[in-house]
């Protein structure tokens, strides 16, 4: 009759999604020693080493025959040194050091250092979501990251400091360790235990935007649908300053939707402590390689982009012709699906991308194209200036919902408007009206803005809109002007602007607004 092989749970990650893995660790007569099989990556396959030095640094002995320790399943690439506190563990229960009746429904997420010590690795709330995803019954973390893995409301949360109190906790005697059952905490965001939501710091403010009445309308207009929008101008005319305002004017992240983003942040490496509440901000550079923005992957992992950190928030691409045209055509299926997915040879990994794109430019090289001053003159040829305009491709500004060109403020637009510019507080407070009718109107639906609503559920008979109101879209629609994905998305612009204005439908001067401001007027 075999021995029964212990086995201790632990998670691997591929992006956000988690997927358990089962430690087995089973001794055979032969020479003292530790292999690790089941596809491991370079520093998994060191984890031997450091095992074996942690438990010798805890006071704990691992048997003197030979240790096999598989990681299930053994198809799974495995990277990353989360796996050390389940592997120890593993190897401890095969050398009776430890009892396994808790070891497979506890997942085990923690790298060991040759003190004993446990660390926190890169991507722990990520881990304890996917292990109550998974049905874990509670998860067993680094003391250093308790706070983090309290963030996360259904789950038990073990932390220790060392492997000594990992053991003591699996032996059920007295220990460094601390537990709190997951029903003993509510997701209310105020109970001790419960999570903590970072306050905004002082935030860039909307009124710092002088003389332009137009482009903070459409700014307004994209923050309450979530809609993308391209700023056009020449230099000094505001662009980049109205759009890192823009965050300042979105509402708070929901609980669903600051759990993601701090998800996100946690792959990064840093501990997160409070859910993140506002929303986050992107602007990478215009030398930014493909990778960096739309996210990559290597043996030692992958990591997510630009435009997932920005996701539920903002992304801004300053000076957009610059950027290359790889980087710019990436981003067309994500802003269409919502996700960005990533493969390689030997996995695929989903991010989410669900944010707002701004795109900035200047009108020419020179950025004088256009301008009413005698003293401006543009001096790039009609080549160059063509060409400037075409590295932003066709399809790219297909998905862009509102274009807006924004003009140079003069000396008596700036002494007219210095007393007349609303606040961030009060354009979030106009959003948020907003988007509560929105969020009324597409109750019983899986979507919350209008920028989600596909454009069959807009022309169907839910939200089908009179032929007179829409005559001026089908017109443009018939002639070519517009493609079928600019006329839903000039819909999804036209309900913004109602719900805006507070009213049940989008009257005939809604839609029209919402073409020009598309860029129909051309």
């Amino acid at each position: 009759m075999s021995a029964t092989v212990p086995k201790a749970a632990a998670l691997a990650l591929l992006g956000l999604t988690g997927t358990p893995v089962m430690v087995e660790a089973a001794v055979t007569r032969q020479l003292p020693g530790m292999a690790v099989i089941g596809l491991p990556d370079a520093a998994l396959a060191e984890a031997r080493l450091r095992v074996r030095t942690a438990i010798a640094q805890a006071g704990l002995s691992l048997s003197s025959r030979f240790l096999t320790i598989n990681l299930s399943p053994a198809a799974l690439p495995k990277h990353g040194s989360s796996f050390d506190l389940a592997i120890a563990l593993a190897a401890l229960s095969a050398s009776g050091e430890v009892p396994d009746g808790r070891l497979h429904t506890t997942a085990h997420f923690g790298e060991l250092g040759l003190d004993g010590g446990i660390r926190r690795p890169a991507g722990l709330l990520s881990a304890v979501v996917a292990a109550r995803e998974l049905g874990f019954e509670r998860i067993m973390v680094p003391e250093s990251g308790r706070a983090e893995a309290l963030l996360v409301p259904g789950i038990g949360v073990i932390s220790a400091p060392d492997l000594a109190a990992a053991a003591a906790w699996h032996r059920g005697s007295p220990g460094r360790w601390s537990e709190i059952p997951g029903d003993r905490r509510r997701d209310d965001g105020q109970s001790g235990n419960g999570p903590r939501v970072s306050r905004a710091l002082a935030e860039p403010d909307m009124a710092d935007v002088v003389g332009q009445p137009e482009a903070t309308e459409a700014m307004v207009i994209a923050a309450a649908g979530r809609h993308h929008i391209s700023l056009s101008g020449p230099p000094g005319a505001g662009k980049t300053l109205l759009a890192s305002r823009l965050p300042s004017i979105l509402p708070d992240l929901t609980s669903e939707e600051a759990l993601t983003a701090s998800c996100i942040a946690s792959l990064g490496g840093s501990p997160v402590t409070e859910l993140i509440r506002r929303p986050p901000f992107e602007r990478p550079h215009h030398t930014a390689s493909p990778a960096a923005i739309i996210g990559g992957g290597d043996a030692a992992g992958i990591r997510p982009g630009a435009i997932t950190r920005a996701c539920h928030g903002v992304m801004l691409l300053d000076e957009t012709p610059l950027f290359s045209s790889t980087v710019l055509d990436a981003l067309r299926q994500p802003l269409e699906s919502g996700v960005v997915e990533i493969h390689r040879a030997r996995f695929r990994a989903t991010f989410p991308a669900a944010l707002q794109l701004v795109l900035a430019s200047n009108p020419c090289p020179c950025g004088n194209a256009d301008s009413p001053d005698p003293a401006l003159e543009c001096t790039c040829t009609p080549y160059a200036r063509r060409q400037y305009a075409q590295r932003v491709s066709g399809p790219l500004r297909d998905r862009i919902d509102l274009s807006l060109e924004v003009r140079r403020v003069s000396s008596v637009v700036l002494t007219e408007s210095c007393a007349v510019r609303p606040t961030s507080r009060e354009l979030k407070d106009r959003v948020g009206r907003a988007r509560a009718l929105a969020a009324a109107r597409l109750s019983g639906t899986p979507w919350t803005v209008n920028a989600q609503v596909p454009g069959n559920w807009l022309r169907g008979p839910a939200a089908r809109l009179p032929r007179s109101h829409t005559a001026v879209l089908d017109q443009a629609l018939g002639r070519g002007a517009l493609t079928l994905r600019g006329y839903d998305r000039t819909l999804r612009v036209a309900w913004t602007i109602a719900d805006l204005a507070g009213r049940d439908l989008p009257s005939r001067a809604d839609i029209a607004r919402a073409l020009a401001l598309r860029g129909g007027r051309r």
